[in-house]
């Protein structure tokens, strides 16, 4: 269906007003001054953020140039208010006197503009056209399959099929690296020139010591807890990357796939390798592998469609207490991709008005990765309506790590049991103990695959804005970064006019992305809690507390928190430990590692 040209013009008309923070002068360099200057900032930013959301949630689910340029003005609109409201929030820096809470909302001000332009004439407005065209750049992004054009969610989809043969699979590869990635080279270049002078203009060295700020902590200190966390979990990925590498040279043969060495990036199911889950029918272990049942072929034997997918997410959370989704969720959201118009069909969760019009945008199909991805796309809108109380600028999550671990916690509990509950699986075909190290295994090629991945990709970009990594340079710094992170290699060589990264949603998309980093390892956290909570005495790996309403209260009081307390606290108040701790994902993969180490004997470690 199109948008009618009326439609259009009303909503253009509603983002043409002029964007006028208020004047510094009203706002004198005291703690009254300071406490007016965020109640301000907060209210016109909240009565903003509608507009704002509504224009991009169009953009996003209907691509056109008009779209395109309404919300490159909006979001101008918008980062040209959040510059202005970063450097008035720099000043009171220094004032004495001030409110905790005050602080607090400086401090998210000055902290919360992902690409922030300089205060010049014109820079918000270029750099919100740069990342408009970057993201819609992607969004109509197309690799080729037999030489034939297959759009972004398709050819995601044929990378996890294992019917295609290695020249396939690097076609489809190189083919999407090379398509999406290359021509936005000179305009990531470009935005990160712009993007770096505005944070420089508030205080900060360049824009990735401006995003690591946000976390409670200095730069260095986050920069060495990600690091401290990595190191913990390293040896289970390195006996996980062993293993597999053996299992596709056992399958493809050493001139495509060495048994030394680091593994072909084409070859693990994934457009990315950044999980590995695809190819676990490769990998399985004899006998114990088959794990008698799949998600997407039990949704499929019971005529699942979508809809129903996205009904059995809600009732997981609707199992805890939490109340059920509103009815414009299920008017106003993207379940499935629209046959007749471009969309960006990765999946995300939305808050268009800050109170409870909470929709999901994805273009799912029927099979076990989509409903999974529902369950956390959900975390999200749950966690977005359990804070709606909040003040504007509390309306985010702990930290950003929070945000992406509760809904993957969540589906952790999607285990056989919770299958049955559901009605899903026959109890009779539940796996026995003897299939453990298969459901672990499974696990580990998604949660422990992502790990080095999670983390890399903006240490990657750090290295962009601190200038350490040059224009010139990107691609040969990707690639080598990804040997040394993932152990993995491209199929094909690699141009150093290329720009792989931006085949990467995230990249182009400017998501910071260690916050999945936080979510593998936070998810853990949560769920072990969650677990003891309900009582669960038997394998970690097998908990679910599908149905236990005291795990949704205890919840519930963590995620109506907000942004609103540094996130150690938040943590305590579920989990009864304010530090981040790799200890439970260990815990969880614990014999899945003995396993591995024994299959492991006599094979070479790393790359």
């Amino acid at each position: 269906m199109k948008f009618a040209s009326t439609a259009l013009a009303a909503l253009a008309a509603s983002l043409s007003f002029a964007v006028v923070p208020a004047h510094a002068e009203d706002y004198p360099q005291t703690a009254e001054g300071a406490a007016k200057f965020v109640a301000d900032a907060e209210k016109d930013l909240f009565d903003f953020s509608l507009g704002n959301n509504q224009a991009n949630w169009v953009n996003y689910t209907y691509i056109t140039e008009d779209t395109d340029a309404l919300a490159a003005k909006s979001n101008g609109d918008l980062t040209e208010k959040q510059v202005k409201y970063a450097v008035e929030a720099a000043k009171f820096a220094k004032v004495s006197g001030l409110d905790a809470d005050v602080s607090r909302k400086l401090g998210i001000l000055r902290q919360g503009i992902v690409l922030p332009a300089p205060n010049t004439p014109g820079a918000a407005a270029q750099l919100s056209e740069i990342t408009t065209r970057l993201s819609s750049a992607y969004g109509k992004g197309k690799g080729t399959l037999d030489g034939k054009p297959i759009n972004g969610s398709d050819i995601e989809a044929e990378m996890g099929n294992l019917q295609h043969s290695p020249a396939e699979f690097a076609e489809m590869w190189t083919s999407w690296h090379d398509n999406v990635g290359a021509p936005m080279k000179a305009d990531y270049a470009q935005m990160v020139g712009i993007a770096n002078q505005g944070a420089k203009e508030l205080g900060y060295a360049d824009v990735g010591a401006m995003w690591r700020s946000g976390y409670d902590m200095t730069p260095e200190q986050f920069a060495a807890e990600t690091q401290r966390l990595w190191e913990e979990t390293k040896p289970l990925y390195l006996a996980l990357h062993t293993y597999v590498r053996r299992k596709l040279n056992e399958k493809y043969g050493d001139a495509v796939q060495p048994r030394k060495g680091p593994i072909r990036a084409d070859l693990l199911g994934n457009m990315w390798a950044q999980e590995w889950g695809n190819v676990y029918p490769l990998v399985a272990p004899q006998g114990a592998g088959d794990l008698g049942y799949d998600i997407g072929d039990l949704l499929k034997a019971q005529g699942k469609k979508p809809l129903d997918m996205v009904k059995a997410g809600e009732g997981f959370y609707s199992s805890l207490g939490f109340d059920p989704l509103p009815g414009t969720f299920w008017t106003r959201s993207m379940i499935t991709k629209p046959a007749d118009r471009e969309v960006i069909c990765h999946a995300s969760a939305w808050d268009v008005d800050n109170k409870d019009d909470i929709r999901i945008k994805m273009c799912t199909k029927v099979n076990s990765e989509d409903f999974v991805t529902i369950h956390h796309e959900l975390g999200h809108n749950y966690y977005q309506r359990a804070y709606n109380k909040q003040p504007y600028l509390y309306l985010n999550g702990a930290n950003d790590g929070f945000h992406e671990a509760i809904g993957d916690f969540i589906a952790l509990s999607i285990t056989p049991q919770y299958l049955v509950q559901i009605g899903l699986l026959d109890k009779s075909k539940v796996p026995g103990a003897d299939k453990d190290i298969g459901l672990l295994l499974r696990q580990a090629m998604d949660k422990v695959a992502f790990l080095p991945f999670g983390l890399m990709i903006d240490r990657y970009r750090w290295g962009i804005f601190d200038g350490s990594i040059q224009p010139a340079d990107y691609n040969k710094a990707w690639t080598k970064m990804r040997l040394d992170y993932q152990g993995i290699t491209p199929p094909s060589a690699r141009s150093d006019d290329g720009f792989d990264a931006g085949a990467k949603f995230h990249v182009p998309g400017n998501t910071p992305y260690t916050r999945y980093f936080l979510a593998r390892i936070l998810q853990f956290q949560f769920y072990q809690a969650a677990c003891k909570q309900a009582g669960w005495k038997g394998p970690l790996h097998r908990c679910s507390f599908y149905g236990n309403k005291k795990v949704g209260e205890n919840l519930n009081a963590m995620l109506a928190m907000g942004m609103s307390k540094p996130w150690p606290e938040a943590l305590k108040t579920f989990t009864g430990s304010p530090q981040m701790s790799a200890k439970p994902m260990l815990d969880y993969f614990a014999p899945l590692k003995k396993w591995l180490d024994a299959q492991n004997k006599g094979e070479t470690s790393g790359w």
